[in-house]
């Protein structure tokens, strides 16, 4: 059973089960801004976990393709993608934790044909602080599942992954770790779960490679170890509770079901082999790079992988309708097709390639997705123009690398090398950090691509080198952190929860004056404390009492709304013109910022600003002991700046 037939058989098993297929969503969810990406199956269902109703009913399945971008350093090991189909069913208020347990268990073993002895699964402790009980139901349903296969089940409590690395399998089957495991919010873990979410214990299964794919570096062997032997092949979250006001947990009356099993893990484990980019979905792309560059895979995994796994991405991209920028999606999306043709490099292959590779991504995943076969010649299109316009940009890249190179280059020492017929430049000094930043900041070149013609030119690079492109990379990231000598970001004097209460209620203020006001007024200006805020402003005259209440109104309506407030990092000038994200300080923001996002569910958002935080995760947060926000002074800073000191009480 190879991976396109796993999704087809997981699809109709769970059409037996009573559930209702549903259409993938589209990767770029138009009507999310806090994140650039469809990251989970249950992403785009997050409003019918909350409560709404799906019209399709309570029990729903997909096919979900996903895309971590926040992974792409990752790429090059045996199992890690960006992209990646996540099989998922949904429970909204039905069945529970039995039902979900025995169907993914029977799927796995009945129907993929998995050998049981190797799967392994993990539960959630419990925790004393909140008074939520270990999760001894679903243990026990692994118990009796495991038994009825004639496998013994022991439960071993790790509590904390690290001990895990200590103490390793103990002859277990069922593990217990803490809330940074098994615990599912939006939030993270239980401290970080946001008030008024629905939350819960998650069970997840892993399936053993065996001890041979065990790194001894990582430790002792168990489930929730990166040490190569166990891989986690589904996750089950449970949503029974919520958390309250008072920050305390409360059993939910009707409960949730969120399954998400990774299609290419489990295909990997049906080969019983750890590399992912040999199952049926990459195996063709690999063997086509093969016969591009005449090398072997087993000797170029990483540049081979990485190709793979990008041009898979970007295709899936193109597909949703995403072309290279430098904004955002497409941002990410030019990086993707840049990046492989780096690793192509590594690989001796310097013409255009894409439109060998790409039609055969179309090819694996045409017969199952109408959308990939329809419009596989506009994909074809759009990666093929991007490649060719950046070989543009290489070419006169590679004339200012050689530019560089000739900078450190010993003339007595560079010597024509027969084999190859190119100049090799041995430098004296080596070429710095600061000169590969400069390629990658002006021509695009990745540090990688650098570094590959480096080694191709036996062009020296510095000692350093990696610390001095860090350095750079790192000021560039900070000239969008711009707070005053002494003070924390944002104009804080601090970072306590009234500090935080305060920031978040400036920027209520701040969206409020620029709704009644637009395009009349710009941030000059705050400093916050635990007492109060200030906040300065461009506005030619003193503000009315009307227009003091009005602004008063608006911020204490928001704050009753109880807006989620999240952030997400994107390109700046996606931030600035496309989000319309308020900014205070123009081109000093270096090439990506933080957006922090005010928005109550099922309205746009209320705040949109840059900014780099910290702040209180509900509005609601801030009426806490029946406080609402109250300007108590405005006057004149300075001329043509108006200032505006407010509280919370």
């Amino acid at each position: 059973m190879n991976a396109q037939e796993i999704r087809k058989a997981y699809l109709e098993f769970c059409q037996k089960n009573g559930h209702e297929v549903i259409e993938r969503a589209s990767l770029i969810l138009k009507d999310d801004p806090t994140t650039l990406f469809t990251g989970s199956g249950m992403q785009p269902l997050l409003p019918y976990l909350l409560g709404e109703k799906h019209p399709k009913g309570v029990r729903l399945t997909d096919s979900q393709t996903c895309l971590r971008a926040q992974d792409i350093d990752d790429v090059g090991d045996n199992r890690h993608t960006t992209f990646f189909e996540m099989l998922g069913n949904w429970s909204l208020g039905d069945y529970f934790k039995e039902q979900q347990i025995r169907q993914f268990f029977e799927f796995l073993t009945d129907i993929v044909g998995l050998d049981p002895s190797k799967i392994y699964v993990s539960c959630f402790i419990g925790n004393e602080k909140y008074n939520i009980p270990r999760d001894d139901e679903s243990a026990e349903i692994w118990r009796k599942v495991f038994t009825e296969k004639g496998i013994d089940a022991k439960i071993v409590e790790l509590d904390t992954a690290e001990n895990g690395d200590k103490l390793g399998l103990q002859g277990g089957r069922i593990f217990f770790y803490n809330d940074k495991e098994n615990w599912w919010s939006r939030g993270g873990g239980l401290d970080s779960t946001p008030i008024g979410d629905p939350c819960g214990p998650d069970s997840e299964v892993f399936y053993d490679f065996g001890e041979e794919n065990h790194d001894a570096s990582f430790g002792e062997a168990h489930p929730a170890s990166d040490s190569g032997r166990f891989m986690e092949i589904g996750n089950q979250v449970f949503m029974q509770y919520r958390r309250m006001e008072d920050g305390s947990f409360e059993p939910l009356e009707k409960k949730n079901v969120d399954f998400g099993g990774g299609l290419e893990r489990i295909a990997a484990a049906k080969i019983n082999n750890p590399d992912v980019f040999q199952i049926s979905l990459m195996k063709p792309i690999i063997e086509k790079l093969e016969e591009i560059s005449g090398k072997k895979y087993d000797e170029n995994k990483i540049s081979m992988r990485v190709i793979a796994d990008h041009l898979r991405s970007a295709t899936f991209l193109a597909v949703d309708g995403c072309i290279p920028s430098n904004k955002e999606q497409g941002y990410v999306m030019r990086k993707f097709i840049r990046r492989a043709m780096a690793k192509a490099f590594d690989l001796g292959i310097e013409d255009n390639f894409v439109e060998q590779i790409v039609p055969v991504i179309v090819d694996i995943y045409a017969p199952d997705y109408k959308e990939v076969a329809s419009k596989s010649d506009e994909i074809i299109a759009v990666m093929v123009k991007e490649e060719k316009a950046f070989r543009r940009t290489l070419r006169k890249g590679l004339k200012e690398f050689d530019r560089i190179a000739h900078k450190y280059a010993d003339d007595k020492k560079r010597n024509k090398i027969p084999a190859d017929g190119k100049f090799h430049y041995v430098g004296l000094a080596g070429m710095s950090g600061e000169d590969i930043f400069s390629l990658y900041d002006t021509y695009g070149f990745p540090s990688e691509l650098s570094i590959e013609e480096s080694r191709r030119r036996g062009v020296n690079l510095s000692t350093n080198w990696r610390e001095e492109f860090d350095a750079k990379m790192k000021e560039q990231r900070e000239r969008s952190q711009t707070a005053s000598k002494g003070k924390f970001k944002g104009g804080l004097e601090g970072q306590t929860l009234e500090h935080r209460k305060l920031h978040t209620a400036t920027h209520l203020m701040n969206a409020a004056l620029h709704n009644m006001f637009e395009g009349q007024i710009a941030q000059k200006g705050s400093n916050i404390n635990a007492e109060r805020l200030r906040f300065d402003f461009t506005f030619d005259r003193k503000l009315t009492d009307d227009e003091k209440q009005q602004i008063e109104d608006t911020v204490n309506e928001q704050i009753s709304k109880g807006l989620e407030v999240s952030w997400a990092e994107y390109p700046t000038d996606y931030a600035l013109n496309e989000l319309k994200a308020i900014g205070v300080f123009g081109d000093k923001y270096g090439e990506t910022v933080k957006v922090y996002t005010m928005k109550a569910e099922g309205e746009k958002p209320f705040s949109v600003e840059i900014c780099g935080g910290p702040h209180v995760n509900n509005t609601r947060e801030l009426a806490e002991g029946g406080k609402k926000f109250k300007i108590v002074k405005e006057q004149s800073s300075s001329a043509g700046v108006r200032r505006i000191k407010a509280i919370l009480r």
